[in-house]
């Protein structure tokens, strides 16, 4: 109230911003209430964008990054030592000794959610000190400072200042847009936070009165001191300033501390050689423009830039839905692309796909096989490589060239990278709204590659009220912004493109999983009625128990089957004899039979890689989409009765789509639970804790089985 009597907000922007702090209220119950979190997200690898379960645990306080069941990697919490957001739906999670990780959340909403759980990752962390538990710690910390600044958002051709309520918190600066939320009907419900606890932050202040400058890992923010009624004087308005950087400051210089004994606490560790790289998909734009033969000025946006310059007025940085924007490091703004030139080479030098291969470095040709190839002796058919892999220069549609020079409304750098994925894209904009009425791509629907590449490129608000104002006619625009505008005028877009990915990545997804669980159902069945196997348990332990007693220790009632992967590693006094050798022997000797225990254990022979912890998350990712897809339906079903055919059509086998899954999923579930209450009691049986993943025990017993097979050979010879 005092902000809207004080002219710092209006009443509507008011009005929004305890719109936004009632949204993040409610998350925070929700996700306070919880310890598991699973969220789908796209991983950058091989120039392609991979699915995968970004799983937080707050039991084991363990991140895992799933694919298909299959647990990939995983982080402790005391490795994650800032996360970075930034545009759209990207962020970005930064480790102690770890590479970054570089993720897409398939929603500003479950980025939202998945940047909150982090924060509380962080804190938990902030207050963990080496050699001590971390004591558990409110999710939310009490604001130390507060009031609105101006954050310097910029376009391509313009800078514009943005109102934010900012609050610096112990560890974290948080950021609520007032100033475009009152404007735009979809902005997002949602909140910017600047996390402190990385050690990577700093802030100093400018020379033009009333702005300082916050800068992170990856990006630059500059706020400004606006002037209010209470705030018209230049030296009031410079005791403010240094009372904001004096405070961050300070947080920052704790944080940093903090930061320091966490990594001295790790020690110097490497990463890891199967550390798998994150790249954004710039690189990816990068290779496809060199392809395109686009112009060298162009490219240049993709060199990396000085983290230490300061940020220069005009730079181009694309804007977001959800997040305030930025200031992008120095760039020089890049010329302005060639876009869909045609080519006029000879029908001798037309151009074909790049083969993107790894090639071996000049060093080791000499002693591989390479040194003495000579390729050149080597008939091919060029004819033939050129009909298949020949690039087809082919403009979208028919029409006037659009000039080189010709101005783009939307962002530079997004304008250029979105008309690279034009030149492939043979869709009139006029097509554009039809195409998303049809489910399936045989049936001529949009690949599953142009469907996430569109929603990719969804415009923000800021962008959206650029062509919603334009009256003039589409045709004089650019390509680029024909596509933009066309893209506005379809209600829901974002949704309706979520909606037809889900629709059709469930179907498969399910079907990958089913094989998995029933293979997994079957294992815990075989192990909680194998005799034989309790019998070989049994001789383990009476020849354990027999060494033990000798050596001078007590014997025990039962041992962990991680016991049964270091019975290899204890040697007799001939080298090459262990006590996996003496247990066959043993069994030879008194129950010959029990040598072929692993004939009733025959799902451990090959082990899928996928665990029960992996295949849960998976099924429950597959919930929430499905109840997604319902959401969007609803959204987007007519609400009148004069639709047309096409829409009703589309409505009807959604209908029927949607139903048939819910009946498929629900089987899966069942048998989700059926795997886990079987394998819950398999770990009573064998004494294991109830925690414990099933990729661990069945690694253990399907390692044993493999041995015992070598040692058996080796015995018998």
């Amino acid at each position: 109230m005092n902000m809207v009597k004080n002219k710092e907000v209006s009443i509507e922007g008011a009005l929004h911003l305890a719109q936004k702090e009632g949204y993040a209220d409610k998350d925070s119950q929700d996700l306070l209430t919880g310890s598991l979190f699973n969220y789908s997200i796209y991983k950058y690898k091989h120039y392609r964008w991979q699915k995968r379960i970004l799983q937080i645990d707050f039991n084991t306080k363990t991140i895992f990054n799933i694919e298909k069941g299959i647990i990939k990697k995983q982080f402790p919490f005391s490795q994650v030592k800032s996360c970075e957001d930034t545009e759209r739906r990207r962020f970005s999670i930064v480790f102690h000794g770890r590479q970054d990780y570089e993720l897409e959340a398939v929603s500003l909403d479950d980025k939202r959610k998945i940047m909150y759980l982090l924060s509380r990752v962080m804190q938990s962390n902030s207050c963990r000190r080496p050699g001590e538990p971390c004591l558990e710690r409110a999710a939310e910390c009490d604001v130390v400072h507060e009031g609105v600044l101006d954050l310097q958002q910029n376009a391509f051709m313009s800078t514009e200042w943005v109102k934010y309520l900012v609050q610096l918190r112990e560890g974290e600066l948080t950021l609520y847009c007032i100033g475009l939320g009152a404007e735009s009907k979809n902005a997002c419900p949602a909140m910017n936070t600047i996390h402190l606890s990385g050690g990577n932050v700093s802030v100093s202040k400018e020379n033009e009165c009333g702005t300082f400058l916050v800068q992170t890992k990856g990006h630059n923010y500059l706020f400004r001191i606006p002037f209010t009624v209470q705030n018209y004087r230049t030296e009031v308005v410079s005791k403010l300033r240094n009372e904001w950087v004096s405070l961050i400051e300070r947080y920052c210089e704790l944080c940093k501390g903090g930061s320091l004994s966490q990594e001295e606490s790790q020690g110097d560790t490497s990463s890891e050689a199967d550390y798998e790289n994150v790249t954004v998909a710039l690189n990816e734009q990068k290779e496809e423009a060199l392809h395109f033969d686009v112009s060298a000025a162009a490219t240049s946006l993709n060199k990396p830039s000085n983290s230490q310059t300061k940020p220069v007025k005009g730079d181009v940085a694309p804007a977001s839905a959800s997040t305030p924007v930025p200031i992008s490091k120095v760039e020089v703004p890049p010329a302005p692309p060639a876009f869909f030139q045609s080519c006029s080479l000879s029908p001798l030098a037309k151009r074909t796909k790049a083969f993107h291969w790894d090639v071996v470095p000049c060093d080791k040709i000499p002693k591989s096989i390479w040194g003495s190839c000579d390729p050149g002796k080597k008939k091919i058919d060029a004819s033939r490589l050129c009909e298949q892999f020949q690039v087809q220069d082919v403009a979208v549609f028919s029409g006037n060239e659009p000039s080189v020079n010709q101005h783009i409304m939307l962002d530079r750098k997004i304008a250029h990278n979105f008309s690279i994925f034009l030149k492939s894209f043979r869709v009139k904009p006029s097509e554009l709204k039809e195409k998303l009425y049809i489910i399936h791509e045989e049936s001529g629907g949009l690949t599953d590659e142009q469907i996430t590449t569109l929603r990719r490129y969804m415009l923000t608000p800021k962008d959206a009220e650029k062509y919603q104002s334009f009256r003039g006619c589409p045709s004089e625009l650019h390509i680029v912004d024909q596509f933009m505008l066309e893209m506005c005028k379809i209600p829901h877009l974002g949704q309706r493109l979520d909606l037809l990915l889900a629709v059709r990545e469930l179907p498969v997804s399910m079907g990958d999983l089913e094989p998995l669980i029933n293979q997994k159902i079957q294992a815990s069945k075989q192990l909680h009625s194998s005799q034989k196997f309790i019998a070989v348990l049994e001789y383990i332990l009476a020849i354990g128990n027999h060494l033990n007693e000798n050596a001078g220790k007590e014997k025990a009632k039962g041992f962990r089957l991680s016991s049964l992967t270091k019975l290899s590693l204890l040697r007799g006094k001939e080298r090459t004899f262990t006590l996996l050798h003496a247990l066959v022997e043993q069994l030879s000797l008194h129950e010959p039979d029990l040598v072929k225990f692993a004939q009733e254990l025959t799902e451990f022979e090959a082990v899928p890689d996928a665990s029960m912890k992996g295949l849960s998350a998976e099924v429950d990712v597959l919930k929430k989409e499905l109840e997604n897809v319902t959401q969007c339906r609803r959204l987007i079903k007519p609400r009148t009765t004069k639709a047309m055919p096409q829409e009703s059509q589309f409505c009807r086998e959604l209908k029927d789509l949607i139903q048939k899954y819910e009946g498929d999923l629900s089987q899966l579930s069942k048998r989700c639970e059926e795997m886990k209450k079987l394998y819950s009691s398999v770990l009573v049986k064998f004494g294991e804790p109830q925690d414990l993943d099933s990729q661990e025990l069945f690694g253990w017993i399907s390692t044993f089985i493999s041995e015992f097979r070598k040692a058996c050979a080796e015995v018998m010879q």
